[in-house]
Formats: structure tokens, sequence, C-alpha cells
């Protein structure tokens, strides 16, 4: 499971870099495969030796090779987190017919992070299609696995989580976008085919780590009531926590209100 892990996390390295680029066209309604990425001051092609995941931009000390103008930080990290979590879930969710929705499902989870944080918008171009993908690749898991109850899971926590944060939107918009909306609906389907336990920490954990995030924003110099904060990024890691601390927090919470069974 090392290596596998191993695999994938080198796999993340390249989705990662794919992934940079997602997060700056994407948004301005450009394609992510044409033309090929270019300094945007001296207009120089990036190469292939100047283009290696994480290595490049050690390599060029983070500046174009043309010019010198500063390479944000950000890329390397996102190539590293996507790696990282591409690595991580592979353990959780192991050597099965579910590994590539989950893995699936952090890709997104980088790319649209990034982008709500940056312009405070989920896009359609990747949360409506990512309804037919986690459809298709959740589909066959259960289907190869024999497991008609997670496929039903599966439906009933997309329903649930479209239908709950579709209500909090009708009643306080100001609080939550659309694309809140359109988002939860397909997490909904990725915890609810992982289990009940991860269909519940995953949907209020979000509400407790933007409450959070929201205190520790108002506390802050740069932060004040009115400051608007993205919910996406919270309810997407609250989505890939609950895959692995569903279990123990679910059994937690129910030893605390006397329902987890003894002996």
């Amino acid at each position: 499971m090392v290596l596998l892990a191993t695999l994938t996390g080198l796999l993340g390295l390249a989705i990662g870099s794919f992934l940079n680029v997602v997060v700056h066209r994407v948004p301005r309604g450009e394609s992510v495969v044409h033309p090929p990425s270019a300094c945007p001051r001296c207009e120089r092609r990036i190469t292939a030796r100047d283009n290696v995941p994480l290595v490049s931009w050690i390599l060029l000390r983070g500046r174009c090779r043309g010019c010198a103008l500063p390479i944000s930080a950000r890329y390397p990290l996102v190539e590293l987190l996507t790696a990282v979590l591409f690595a991580v879930v592979t353990l959780v969710v192991g050597f099965s017919w579910a590994l590539p929705a989950y893995l699936y499902l952090v890709a997104i989870a980088v790319a649209l992070a990034a982008i709500d944080i940056d312009v405070h918008r989920l896009p359609d171009a990747i949360v409506l299609p990512s309804y037919l993908v986690a459809a298709v690749l959740l589909g066959i898991a259960g289907l190869a696995e024999g497991d008609g109850q997670a496929l039903l899971r599966a439906a009933v926590g997309g329903a649930a989580m479209f239908a709950l944060y579709g209500l909090s939107w009708f009643l306080y918009p100001r609080g939550m976008g659309l694309g809140d909306v359109k988002l939860a609906g397909v997490l909904g389907l990725y915890l609810g085919w992982w289990s009940w336990s991860a269909l519940a920490v995953g949907t209020f954990g979000a509400f407790v780590l933007g409450g959070v995030g929201a205190v520790v924003v108002v506390l802050t110099r740069d932060g004040g009531r009115r400051t608007r904060i993205p919910f996406g990024p919270y309810m997407l890691a609250s989505a890939l926590a609950a895959l692995v601390v569903a279990a123990p927090v679910a059994g937690w919470y129910l030893q605390l209100v006397g329902l987890a069974p003894t002996g």
C-alpha cells in the first residue's frame, strides 16, 4: 500500500501542475489546453525542463528563466498539497474501485478551494461536470464491489446535502452562495458513499470550520464583521477530513450522548 501511495503521490505532483493552470484560467473563461503556458512579462513559453512539478521551481529559485520575474510560491505549494492528499487518500481508501473517484475529489477540491479563495466563486465549469464524473466512478465502484448500499447512501447523501444547503441559501442568501449549494450535492455523493457517519461529520464539520475561520478573520486587523469569507474551502476541507476522522468522531459523539453500545 505504501508503494501505491507513493505512485499516486507522484501522480498528484503532475496533476497539481495542471491544477495550477486550471486555477488561473478557468475563472477567466480561458482554455486550459491552449495556448501553452508562458511568462506573463517576457512571454517566454514554459519549456518541459522548466515545467517539472516542484523540482523546476526549486532549481529556478522561483524565477522565470528568461526575465527573472518571481514565480509565486503557490505553484509548488499546490503541486505538493495535491501530491500529499493523493497519497493520504490512497492510504485511507486503499486499492479499490473507489480510489479513482476519491482521487478525482481531491483534484477538484484543491482547484476549487484555490479559486474560491482568489475570486470567491466556484465555477460551474468544474462543479457541474463533477456530478456526472462522481456518478460514473462511484457507480462503477458500487457495481464492481456489489455494494448497493453504498450507491443508495451516495444518492441519499447527494440529495440531502443539496437540500440542506439549498434551504440555507433560501433562508439567508447573503450567508451562502449558489456555488456552495451546487458543490454540496457533489460532496454529498462522496460522503454518502463512504458512510453515514462521514456524511454527518463532513456536512456539519464545514459549519464548524467556517465558524472558527470567521472568528479568526474578525479578530485580525484585516477582518471585520462584514468581511466576505468564501465557504467552499471549509466545505472541501471538511469533506476530505471526514474520510479519516468520521468514524472516531461519530463514536465519540454517540458515547457522549449515551448511545454508544456498551460491553
